[in-house]
């Protein structure tokens, strides 16, 4: 009786293996047939990519310059702007924007600018597009990130 039922098990479990081994198949035949996509782009946004996903790495920071839109220390309600301020720039600007609390202070600052003229010609640009902003805007020295 012991007998039997081992070799009953070991049925079962064949059939089932075999069963899971045509499915793996199957799909494999399935991807091989299926068109191939092939994505042609530039090195430099192949590096940037490759920087991105790799992690800081192959970021290095260094001293340079940043544009401040917004600083703020009342309690209540600083954070809350300065969160609500990058929200609604995301999709208007190109630069990146950074919220930073440096006590007592909530501020937004804008891009990574090696040199004081570029970060000079960012704000001209950036006070065209928000002139309502033209009183908060102002180039700060800051740590910015820059490829190796």
């Amino acid at each position: 009786m012991n007998r039997v039922s081992v070799i009953f098990a070991l049925l079962v479990s064949l059939a089932v293996w075999a069963e899971d081994s045509i499915e793996v198949v199957s799909r494999l035949n399935i991807l091989e047939s299926m068109p191939r996509v092939e994505v042609i782009q530039d090195p430099l946004v192949a590096s940037m990519l490759q920087a991105t996903m790799s992690g800081k790495e192959n970021w290095i920071e260094m001293d340079g310059y940043r544009v401040q839109i917004y600083s703020s220390n009342r309690q209540q309600t600083a954070k809350m702007e300065a969160l609500e301020l990058e929200t609604n720039l995301k999709t208007e600007i190109s630069q990146t924007i950074y919220v930073l609390y440096l006590p007592p202070f909530w501020k937004v600052r804008l891009g990574d600018f090696r040199t004081y003229d570029e970060a000079k010609d960012y704000k001209k640009e950036f006070v065209q597009q928000f002139p309502q902003m033209i009183g908060d805007t102002y180039i700060v020295r800051d740590k910015i990130k820059v490829l190796k």
